[in-house]
């Protein structure tokens, strides 16, 4: 199996120097893609000209934000900066979204630091008028242990509402097994099975199916430190979107929502401050529709214009670091 995989791209700088070159998209561009109509920008989400430039009118149907929980553009910043920086993006969705429509925000609850940013973020969005609906957890299948802890295997999804959008119930690949539940319908007493519209379960608000063990999967995008499973992302679109609807992502990152959007007949308009992650959802896009792949496993996006020089940059450098220093877990 080939072994050629991104390091993570917010923590080596001379690796993002090498890949700038090859990135379409310079700070304040967009890019259209001619067969869909999705975009891709490389714009600040907090800059209401620019988001005003992406949306050119339109109105979204769903958001799934995925901000950096403790990172600003690489810098940490104070949970009193941050929240502040989150109220502006969030301003800016409730502005672009339609009168009926879906909000979802991943974010992140430091279990060593008073739960950060969650309950501060949670707070500010009482000064909006979004409705909340849901408190989403998703099950790591890796987490970060300690003998002195509950081991931290979860990731909290909000989900708020504007309005009154479309819910359509999703369903698990996970049979149902257990029976019981009795319940009378029109005059007849009706066991669990029997009302089901499915044989599998529905998710709920604790999603404890979803694969995350990405080098093993296919789409892996290497150098991604936050992606998200391509399998919760469809679950949130097909659950709160149309096929036709817009779908708007402020953090682009690996490019998950719009593969997502892509497969299941929605235009997602995205953004992502950094033009290495706004090429890697364009190239992921593209890889897609040539060869029917979701990402590169342990190949990366940049592998036919740099074949060596990844393994140049970081190959003993990072095995001398492996052996001198503890690996630190760490949420984000």
């Amino acid at each position: 199996m080939k072994n050629n995989p991104l390091p993570r791209l917010d923590q080596d700088e001379g690796l993002r120097q090498k890949l700038l070159p090859y990135c379409r998209l310079q700070p304040g561009e967009i890019w259209t893609d001619p067969l869909r109509g999705h975009k891709v920008g490389c714009l600040d989400c907090t800059d209401a000209d620019a988001v005003a430039h992406l949306m050119d009118g339109a109105k979204a149907n769903l958001a799934v934000h995925d901000p950096p929980y403790n990172l600003i553009a690489f810098d940490e910043r104070e949970l009193a900066d941050y929240i502040s920086w989150c109220r502006q993006w969030v301003e800016l969705s409730w502005q672009v979204l339609a009168a009926d429509s879906a909000f979802y925000i991943w974010l992140g609850a430091d279990q060593n630091n008073q739960f950060q940013p969650l309950p501060d973020f949670m707070l500010m969005m009482r000064d909006f008028a979004f409705q909340p609906r849901s408190f989403i957890t998703m099950r790591n299948q890796r987490g970060y242990g300690t003998q002195k802890n509950w081991m931290a295997i979860r990731q909290e999804l909000l989900y708020y509402v504007k309005g009154d959008p479309v819910f359509t119930v999703q369903y698990t690949d996970i049979p149902k097994i257990l029976r019981g539940y009795y319940k009378e319908v029109n005059g007849e007493i009706t066991e669990n099975l029997e009302r089901s519209r499915s044989e599998n379960i529905r998710p709920g608000n604790v999603w404890v199916d979803v694969q995350q063990v990405f080098y093993r999967m296919e789409e892996n995008v290497s150098g991604c430190y936050a992606q998200k499973p391509l399998k919760a992302i469809e679950r949130i679109i097909q659950a709160s979107s149309e096929v036709g609807d817009l779908v708007l992502d402020f953090f682009s990152h690996s490019g998950t929502t719009l593969l997502s959007s892509e497969m299941h007949g929605r235009c997602c308009y995205t953004t992502d401050i950094d033009p290495i992650y706004s090429e890697i959802t364009i190239q992921r896009l593209e890889r897609f529709r040539q060869t029917g792949k979701t990402g590169w496993q342990n190949g990366h996006p940049f592998e036919a214009d740099l074949p060596t020089v990844i393994t140049e940059l970081v190959d003993t450098p990072m095995k001398q670091q492996a052996k001198s220093e503890p690996v630190q877990a760490r949420l984000f």
